[in-house]
């Protein structure tokens, strides 16, 4: 076995810092030292952060960190932050907001630019992932960059996916309809101590009735005190095994409906660990995951192998001496053994 990842399975923290920094740039064997830890993982639990800017995410994550390590577990976190699209640079500004964790040793963040990567995640999100996972960390908080309708990635790398939406900040009906709903497993609506609270909760209890028979109008009580959870949710699930995404309205700067929202991620996670339809998850995410590592090792040969080809086939389309659907076809061609 690599030394830097007998290291990280030792729970070294340099080592482990080390390895992600080598697999963020490609450099160095860390394609074999992610073979290597793979046997290890599989342990953590996996929350994906996502919603709109401005809807407080760090702010939750660092709650929720808290919230954790009161329950013993070895935390990590993966914050994505936006690269400048002149610099190549980030502020990776969420260890700022989370530093009251910083000498915590059973805790590690890391943060990692997009790289121009659509989707709310890094390239690289997933093996960082893995590696905090063969370090030890038994929760591992994914929050995205915070791009609003585009971050739908978070939801083929995590276990459990929460959606942060806080009132005030558009049009919620229509961040629903652009796919935020199929990727909640948790809705949580911060800010919830501003006005507007309780309609950007109607508004989500619209779009989620739309895709669901309705129960009885005696079950349909609410009780959206914060932090509360719905318990109208709750029996349509028992009654025919769904999960039905529950709203959880928390004020994340004065740690509020913090527990409720923990309660939520934890009754997510035994659904899926006992029904079929969790089990069908889990097989899609190694599904995506394979996926997802074939074709950026298929495109990293294709381009290593027909570099000048490429770069042949990129002058004729600037000059207009042929389309780049037949250009891309030809390249494909020569690629094919």
């Amino acid at each position: 076995m690599l030394p830097i990842a007998e290291r990280v399975l030792q729970g070294e923290v340099r080592a482990t810092a080390r390895l992600l920094r080598a697999i963020d740039d490609r450099t160095g064997p860390w394609l074999e030292a992610l073979a290597e830890l793979h046997p290890h993982t599989g342990s953590a639990y996996v929350i994906g952060i996502t919603g709109n800017p401005g809807a407080g995410k760090s702010t939750l994550t660092d709650q929720l960190i808290t919230r954790y390590r009161r329950q013993g577990h070895r935390v990590a976190v993966v914050a994505v932050d936006p690269t400048s699209p002149f610099s190549g640079g980030a502020i990776l500004g969420d260890r700022i907001r989370m530093q009251r964790h910083a000498l915590d040793r059973e805790v590690f963040i890391r943060s990692l630019a997009t790289r121009g990567n659509l989707g709310g995640v890094s390239r690289s999100t997933a093996d960082s992932v893995r590696v905090l996972d063969a370090w030890g960390a038994r929760v591992i908080l994914v929050e995205t960059v915070g791009v609003g309708q585009d971050e739908i990635e978070v939801a083929r790398l995590a276990h459990t996916t929460v959606v942060v939406m806080a009132p005030g900040l558009g049009d919620e009906v229509q961040a629903i309809k652009a796919g935020l709903l199929e990727v909640a497993d948790v809705f949580c609506v911060n800010k919830a101590d501003r006005d507007g609270a309780d309609a950007t909760v109607r508004d989500l209890e619209m779009m989620i009735s739309l895709g669901h028979e309705i129960v009885s109008a005696g079950a349909h009580s609410r009780g959206h005190a914060t932090g509360s959870l719905d318990l109208a949710h709750e029996r349509m699930r028992a009654r025919d095994g769904e999960w039905l995404v529950p709203i959880v309205k928390t004020v994340a700067s004065r740690a509020e409906g913090l527990d409720a929202l923990v309660e939520a991620i934890a009754k997510h996670r035994a659904w899926e660990e006992t029904t079929a339809d969790g089990a069908e998850r889990a097989m899609g995410r190694a599904r995506e995951e394979l996926r997802v590592i074939f074709r950026e090792m298929l495109l990293d040969e294709a381009h290593a192998a027909l570099a000048a080809d490429f770069e042949a086939a990129a002058a004729a389309v600037g000059a207009r001496a042929t389309d780049p659907y037949s250009a891309a076809r030809a390249l494909v061609k020569r690629f094919r053994p």
